[in-house]
């Protein structure tokens, strides 16, 4: 069964923090794999998400264990690495367990952009690496009054998750990649300059690339992105997550 997302979400990759290159390797693919999602999405929705009376619904979390240390709380456009179950309140049965898929990997997905459903997205602002959290999402912020058929589960349905957070990472939309993007610090990415980076991950992972399929990325980067067609990326036109820092 597949992870509870949004459609179009490509988020179905067994990686784990392993040490050694090949891990390392791993993780930097990805990276680029977020990073080329990233540019390509607008504005992503959760599957089965509600708009009409959802502020008035909360998630409700209650914390089940933090680490003493504590140097870094996800944030909105973080990547996260996590593991969790999901459960029906109404009768406790598990409908979902991210160790029985993918080999046992943990779920790799950016943070409040829509790539799990909305009450996940909530449930898991400012939590730490090794915190876990048992989380209530009502339906309207899960998948309303649809429901999930893959999952069973039904219309109206009120969610129960168990979450491990093990990584928080910088996501593909951080002002420090854009930083590292933006060559000449003119707080706009050029052409060349997404080329380049494109051209470097691109080698860096290894694989056996058509020379047409740069050339595509590139152009759907700027046709999807580039909002004013100036022929530039702006931090305001990158910045879909809305980081403050931009």
């Amino acid at each position: 069964m597949a992870v509870p997302r949004s459609p179009g979400s490509s988020l179905d990759m067994p990686v784990t923090l392993r040490p050694g290159a090949e891990a390392k390797m791993r993780l930097g693919v990805v990276a680029l794999c977020l990073f080329l999602q990233a540019l390509a999405l607008l504005t992503p929705q959760a599957c089965g998400q509600e708009t009409d009376g959802a502020a008035a619904d909360e998630v409700k979390t209650e914390v089940l264990y933090v680490p003493e240390q504590c140097q870094q709380k996800s944030k909105k456009g973080d990547l996260l690495n996590a593991h969790y179950d999901g459960y029906l309140a109404s009768d406790k049965s598990k409908f979902y367990c991210s160790r029985r898929q993918n080999d046992g990997h943990p779920k790799w997905f950016v943070l409040g952009v829509g790539q799990v459903i909305k009450g996940l997205d909530i449930a898991m602002m400012n939590m730490c690496p090794g915190e876990k959290r048992r989380v209530i999402i009502p339906p309207s912020l899960a998948y309303g009054h649809q429901g999930y058929e893959p999952a069973k589960i039904p219309p109206n349905a009120t969610l129960i998750f168990e979450i491990e957070l093990y990584a928080v990472t910088k996501g593909p939309r951080s002002v420090e990649a854009f930083s590292q993007i933006d060559l000449d610090s003119d707080k706009k990415l050029s052409r060349d300059e997404i080329n380049d980076y494109l051209k470097k991950e691109f080698e860096r992972d290894g694989k056996k690339r058509d020379p047409s399929v740069h050339e595509n990325i590139l152009v759907d980067i700027f046709k999807k992105n580039d909002h004013d067609g100036d022929g530039f990326i702006s931090a305001k036109e990158y910045n879909v997550y809305q980081h403050d820092e931009l």
